[in-house]
């Protein structure tokens, strides 16, 4: 995987709304809900369900009318004491209606979302005596302990056909899987599903890059469906060099800085070792 920091939740958020875009007219998708007056350091996605809907995707099965979703990335922890911080947030949530008891703590639901099963997490489940069930390949509903109804998505566990949105958000996609998604989004034709697709494949091939160049020396039906998607995939991994570009300087301005040089010295560096213009400089300065 590469080290340049992958921006996991935009693409979460375009996941979500492909895997539920059977129900697209009955949600409300709140992306970056802020849980105070100064915003806690979470991205949280908030998805508002109208009574009486019937999602069609498991992942919805138990949503009510505020739905708390957390992601949490390949790099991100999942332990107890996350577990119950994901639950706290559905109680801020619940408090700050614009009046008392505007939202309904029977109405509320938390999940949480995450490419690994968390063992240590349901290690602790079975010690403690909290029931859980797995009505659904890679869903389990958490039983005891809990002011909301929670469930626990694995995205790996879930089943590749009805999920494939959701399990691309992994730093372990094999090749076939890539496949999968790539001949998924040769199909769609809807600009807005697209540019979600899109979406989801930028921080698939942030997370996997070389099973992206492996893929391209193959042949046969992976050759051809590569050249198809040649455009968006030679555009993200041009962002991505970039990106790891952008990142290599910065480091080097950071060590320069540290073994004292100046402002003028670190410009000279970077224009002679890095090709840089003077005003890009100017930029990491």
């Amino acid at each position: 995987m590469s080290d340049t920091k992958i921006q996991w939740h935009p693409g979460f958020v375009a996941a979500m709304n492909l895997e539920f875009a059977e129900n697209r007219i009955d949600l409300v998708y709140e992306k970056e809900y802020n849980l105070s007056t100064k915003p806690l350091e979470i991205d949280l996605l908030v998805i508002k369900k109208e009574r009486g809907v019937q999602i069609v995707n498991e992942i919805g099965k138990m949503f009510r009318g505020h739905n708390i979703v957390e992601y949490k990335s390949p790099e991100d922890h999942l332990d107890i004491d996350v577990f119950y911080k994901a639950g706290a947030y559905g109680s801020l949530y619940k408090s700050f209606g614009e009046t008392v008891d505007e939202r309904a703590a029977d109405d509320i639901t938390v999940t949480i979302i995450r490419d690994a099963k968390a063992d240590g997490l349901f290690q602790y489940f079975d010690r403690h005596g909290v029931r859980v069930t797995n009505p659904y390949a890679g869903i389990y509903y958490v039983l005891d302990g809990v002011l909301f109804p929670t469930q626990i998505v694995v995205g790996k566990e879930l089943e590749q056909k009805n999920h494939a949105w959701i399990r691309a958000l992994s730093d372990r996609l094999q090749k076939h899987e890539m496949l999968d998604l790539l001949e998924r989004i040769n199909h769609i034709t809807q600009k807005f599903d697209r540019e979600l697709a899109n979406s989801v494949l930028e921080v698939s091939i942030r997370a996997n890059r070389q099973v992206v160049d492996e893929l391209r020396g193959g042949d046969g039906m992976c050759k051809a469906l590569l050249e198809i998607m040649e455009p968006e995939i030679d555009k993200i991994i041009g962002e991505v060099r970039a990106d790891d570009a952008r990142n290599s300087i910065i480091l080097a301005v950071k060590s320069f800085r540290d073994l004292g040089a100046d402002d003028g010295k670190i410009e000279e560096i970077l224009v002679k070792n890095y090709k840089l213009s003077p005003d890009d400089v100017a930029a990491y300065l």
